[in-house]
């Protein structure tokens, strides 16, 4: 009797695991335009990462733009002619079990964290860019990753968020009801069991929690027709902000497109300059 418990909870494992697993979508198209060239970024647990690194002249700010969830840095290419033509060397990658890096045992907010972590380091080793003015953009997934890194470490100058969710076990639940999966026990059990895979409570990295501990000024972008993720959910991350330095940007758009993204960009252009602006500027601003 105790071996068919046994099994029966390891299938439901696999299953579990199987089920929330990532799908992989490679890359079919590269930075056009742009004076690119591929690069591979080695992670934790000897993984290597696909990206494009896209160079802006010496000693230049740089941005390390994460995907989300099942996604790729192609997905995030529509951020590159502006950012790039506001001076922003640019490094766009895969996470881990993602596009075109290396595959792992499973994908989570932490490895996505990890995976940013060491995209950051390599930006402010290359010879081209200003190692003391490196910020961070993250979608979905990738924008919990790039707060949770924020919380972490201390010489980040900037993060935007895209489509940020508040809390991963909100979006966990919301996952259990499109299945129509009852909470207790089976639900209780399966985000019990994600928690103690990943290594993480829910609560400890969740962008509501980890808002508060960012060390860099943040700027939450979040479309205004998001049915994935409600723009509630960036409204709650924004009511937990420490300070001032968060900032909040509504704008009309679903959880993968901002139709009107164009037209604010020069908002997140502004944000990012004031954030990046070579430390003797902002003091010297501060003290005109």
């Amino acid at each position: 009797m105790l071996s068919v418990a046994v099994v029966a909870l390891l299938t439901i494992n696999h299953l579990i695991r199987r089920s929330l697993a990532a799908p992989r979508v490679a890359e079919s198209g590269v930075p056009d335009g742009l004076p690119w060239r591929q690069v591979a970024i080695s992670s934790v647990r000897g993984k290597t990462l696909f990206g494009w690194f896209i160079p802006a002249g010496k000693c230049a700010p740089a941005l390390a733009i994460l995907h989300g969830w099942g996604g790729n840095a192609e997905m995030m290419l529509p951020l590159a002619k502006p950012l790039h033509g506001a001076g922003y060397a640019l490094l766009f990658f895969d996470a881990r079990s993602h596009g075109r890096s290396d595959g792992d045992s499973f994908a989570s907010l932490p490895r996505f964290a990890e995976d940013l972590a060491h995209a950051v380091d390599w930006l402010r080793a290359q010879a081209e860019v200003d190692a003391h003015r490196v910020g961070v953009i993250g979608h979905s997934v990738g924008a919990a990753a790039a707060l949770l890194l924020a919380s972490q470490r201390q010489d980040l100058v900037a993060a935007v968020t895209l489509a940020a969710f508040a809390d991963p076990a909100a979006i966990m639940r919301r996952w259990l009801k499109a299945r129509r999966i009852p909470y207790w026990p089976l639900g209780a059990y399966i985000l019990y069991y994600v928690q103690h895979v990943i290594g993480q409570r829910f609560a400890d990295i969740a962008p509501c929690h980890t808002i508060r501990a960012a060390s860099c000024p943040v700027l939450l972008v979040h479309g205004t027709n998001d049915e994935t993720v409600p723009v509630s959910e960036a409204q709650e991350i924004f009511a937990r902000r420490r300070d001032e330095r968060v900032r909040l940007l509504l704008i009309p758009g679903s959880h993968d497109q901002y139709a009107e993204m164009e037209r604010h960009f020069e908002t997140v252009i502004d944000f990012l300059d004031g954030a990046t602006r070579p430390l003797a500027d902002r003091h010297g601003k501060e003290l005109s």
